[in-house]
């Protein structure tokens, strides 16, 4: 896989004179999005240790059915489904039967097969992932993606991250990444601080995610995650991709100095301001990482270089994050205009 490209953002913020703001472009990966690493990584890791072979199966399934986790199972998918066949593979998705027919469909034009299954308890059988588990496992020739808790997912970005250090020559101060399975922030944040024990390294968290409070705090908790609240407030947030309320093995591996909440309006401010001054076309996740870019600036002060990944195009965030109709509904309709910055609070 080739590097993706390195790109000035945010320039024209006032509040930002003397600071250099840089994302990787991630969403130029053939598949669009970051989950590319992800998939080639764990694909060339079991043909190396022997566990996969050429005609063999790959399988994944989501662990949910909020946004967050549709999202990710959704790039994943994607990408599992462009690798495996690259490697004369096949690729089987489990996912809920509420989930758009669209998705789906995206997942069996690339090649996959598709189950599509009633939502159930993590524990009963029948779950999504657990029916993914189970397909790998009974049969020879067939691994199980788990891109949540392979540590395939953070090695991939150890390379992720040397190609930042490469492409920056190593003029960094810091890093800003939210976090979904945790392996970008993992990978990242060790290589760059194994190259420079001072670069900080900073997470931005959506609406709805635990992680903030982990980081700042030492505990899982979410004000949304309270007794009784998320029946009655089924709508977190409308940033996908990233987001967790749970601890993964890719997430424990890393290395963060501080990290900022971020909030729906921000991101979608920031998705208006990108599209408008950087001609960046982005989906929300990517957004709320240059969001928490800006707080990462204003923290550091002027003469720093702040550096994030753009890990998703916008193409596939047209129902929700970039359709007005629905961002309305929810009072996040974008009404900023000008050069400054003063959305981001």
């Amino acid at each position: 896989m080739s590097k993706t490209a390195v790109l000035f953002i945010i320039a024209g913020g006032a509040t930002l004179i003397a600071l250099k703001i840089l994302a990787k472009a991630e969403f130029l990966n053939p598949g669009g999005s970051v989950k590319d690493r992800v998939a080639l990584e764990i694909i060339q890791e079991a043909f190396q240790e022997g566990r996969l072979a050429p005609g063999g199966l790959v399988t994944e399934g989501t662990v949910g059915s909020t946004g967050q986790w549709l999202a990710l199972a959704r790039l994943a998918g994607v990408s599992l489904a462009m690798v495996s066949a690259a490697f004369g593979c096949k690729c089987f998705i489990a996912m809920p039967d509420d989930a758009a027919v669209e998705k789906a469909q995206m997942l069996e034009a690339l090649g996959a097969t598709v189950q599509r299954l009633r939502p159930v308890s993590i524990t009963h059988p029948e779950h999504f992932v657990n029916v993914a588990r189970r397909t790998a496992a009974t049969q020879p020739n067939a691994i199980f993606a788990d891109q949540f808790e392979n540590p395939a997912n953070y090695r991939a970005h150890l390379k992720t991250g040397e190609e930042i250090w490469q492409q920056t020559g190593g003029r960094l101060d810091a890093f800003v990444s939210g976090a979904g399975t945790g392996g970008t922030i993992a990978g990242v944040s060790c290589l760059l601080k194994a190259k420079n024990p001072g670069t900080k390294v900073f997470l931005i968290d959506p609406p709805g995610s635990s992680l903030y409070n982990k980081v700042t705090r030492g505990v899982m908790y979410a004000r949304e995650e309270a007794e009784g609240r998320r029946l009655k407030h089924p709508f977190d947030t409308i940033t996908e991709g990233i987001g967790i309320n749970r601890l993964t093995r890719n997430f424990e591996q890393a290395r963060i100095d501080g990290a900022f909440k971020g909030t729906d309006a921000e991101a979608v401010e920031m998705a208006r301001y990108l599209l408008h001054h950087d001609g960046l076309f982005v989906g929300s996740s990517a957004a709320m990482n240059a969001v928490g870019t800006v707080k990462a600036a204003r923290q550091l002060g002027p003469g720093h270089t702040i550096v994030t990944v753009l890990c998703d195009g916008g193409h596939r965030h047209l129902s929700k994050f970039h359709n007005l109709e629905y961002l309305q509904q929810w009072g996040l309709t974008p009404t900023h205009q000008g050069d400054d910055l003063s959305f981001v609070l």
